[in-house]
């Protein structure tokens, strides 16, 4: 691995000699074993630590096959599904890699007593497979994670439709969070030239999510003058949508949890947010009741703020927790689109708001190629910015997703990998200096 990343970190370096450098048996990577899959169990989802599941070893370079390639991983990110693996919850990602690993000879591969997770990266090119035309060693890159098999014509005219869609990293094998990863060359993307590797590795899942779910002729189809309801405005996913509601035309009211949040989201140019722990907001009575007179309350509330107009668009990843809310302040004929499910996935709300006020509700989950290829476009034009708050070493990976579990972060928390300190990787600075307050704007917090 030593003279992989000198031949990275060398600016001279051409294609033919990085796809000469021989691979290595083995390289590090963050990994959950099988054998730990139910070492939580009878406890709560909340008090799972990751820092006892996530292990860092050294595991064998997986083989390359059609369509594929090695990336040499400078530096990944930590995403709410990498700590879904790590406390095992909903389910043991080992029952997506069985899974998988029954398709073919191939998918086997994925089938491993230990999972090599993390769903972002930013990287360079090692090798690529036979039928690989447009990727070559040498180039840099970030990937978005979606895995497609393309067998099904149902996934031929929006990919997310696959019947064999995964996502990778989280229900395959071979993951970001690690010096090498193994993925298909139709998950590469050119690596934005004005960010550093850490920085260009923590928008790829996010950044495509937000997009589908709220640009997308796929998503809600946001347009100039919508009102966005945005939940978490200031976390991985909602800092995103803030910035697209913003950059559309749109207008945002962000919702958060604290006034250094709310202040965060105002630094991004939103001007109507709601501080909801200051405010109190209580949609739940108890664990099985809902209060309708919390979605009212909250209702008035975004009235207030608009001049008297409810949302066309709720931007939705919490969940159970806020659902309920989420339906009833949409103004008639509104759009209610959602991913995630953060606190929960068993939704609940009274119909009659849905129902007799025409609204309708999307089910987003990702991006499909051509989408993430948009959303990354952005980034590399300097007119949407990554939100990374903070950097770990690989070694405390652990540590990250703890974090990230317990709401500690702000924006996106990237992890180093084989980059050997902060800050390398740029390649456009006159782009950077003109971007750099809006980059660094999550690290002042």
């Amino acid at each position: 691995m030593k003279k992989i990343l000198e031949a990275v970190l060398d600016p001279n370096a051409l294609s033919a000699d990085l796809a000469a450098l021989p691979l290595p048996e083995s390289y590090r990577a963050v990994t959950l074993h099988r054998d730990d899959e139910h070492m939580f169990d009878g406890i709560d989802v909340r008090d799972r630590d990751p820092r006892k599941s996530l292990h860092i070893e050294e595991v064998p370079v997986p083989e390359l096959a059609w369509g594929e390639a090695l990336i040499a991983v400078m530096a990944s990110a930590v995403n709410y599904n990498t700590v879904w693996s790590s406390v095992f919850s909903p389910v043991s990602t080992f029952a997506f890699l069985r899974r998988y690993g029954r398709l073919s000879q191939l998918t086997a591969r994925h089938d491993l007593p230990y999972h090599v997770v993390g769903s972002d990266l930013a990287g360079v090119v090692l090798r690529t497979g036979p039928g690989v035309r447009i990727w070559k060693p040498g180039e840099e890159v970030v990937a978005h994670c979606l895995s497609v098999e393309l067998e099904s014509a149902d996934g031929h005219n929006d990919t997310m439709l696959d019947p064999e869609q995964r996502i990778w990293g989280y229900e395959t094998n071979f993951g970001g969070l690690a010096e090498l990863a193994l993925v298909k060359t139709n998950q590469l993307m050119p690596k934005p030239k004005h960010l550093t590797w850490e920085e260009a590795a923590t928008p790829g899942l996010v950044n495509s999510t937000a997009f589908r779910q709220l640009v997308s002729d796929n998503g809600a189809r946001m347009k100039q003058g919508d009102n966005v309801l945005v939940w978490g405005a200031s976390g991985g996913l909602g800092a995103y949508a803030t910035q697209y509601a913003l950059a559309g035309g749109a207008i945002p009211i962000c919702v958060v949890s604290s006034a250094a949040k709310a202040d965060l989201c105002r630094s991004l140019g939103a001007e109507l947010v709601i501080d909801r722990k200051a405010e109190g907001y209580q949609f739940w009575k108890d664990d099985t009741t809902q209060d309708p007179g919390e979605w009212k309350r909250f209702g008035a509330r975004i009235r207030d703020l608009t001049g008297g107009e409810d949302v066309d668009i709720v931007f939705e990843h919490p969940g159970r927790e806020t659902f309920g809310a989420s339906v009833y302040v949409t103004r008639r004929g509104g759009t209610i689109v959602t991913c995630a499910s953060t606190s929960g996935y068993m939704h609940e709300y009274d119909n009659r708001y849905l129902w007799m006020s025409l609204k309708r509700i999307i089910g987003s989950h990702f991006a499909n190629y051509r989408e993430a290829w948009q959303a990354n476009r952005l980034i590399s034009k300097g007119m949407i910015h990554p939100t990374m708050s903070k950097v770990y070493p690989l070694e405390q990976t652990g540590q990250a997703a703890w974090d990230v579990h317990h709401n500690l972060h702000h924006g996106k928390v990237a992890v180093l990998c084989l980059a050997p300190e902060e800050g390398l990787g740029v390649r456009d600075p006159a782009l950077r200096a003109k971007h750099l307050t809006e980059i660094n704007r999550f690290r002042k917090v």
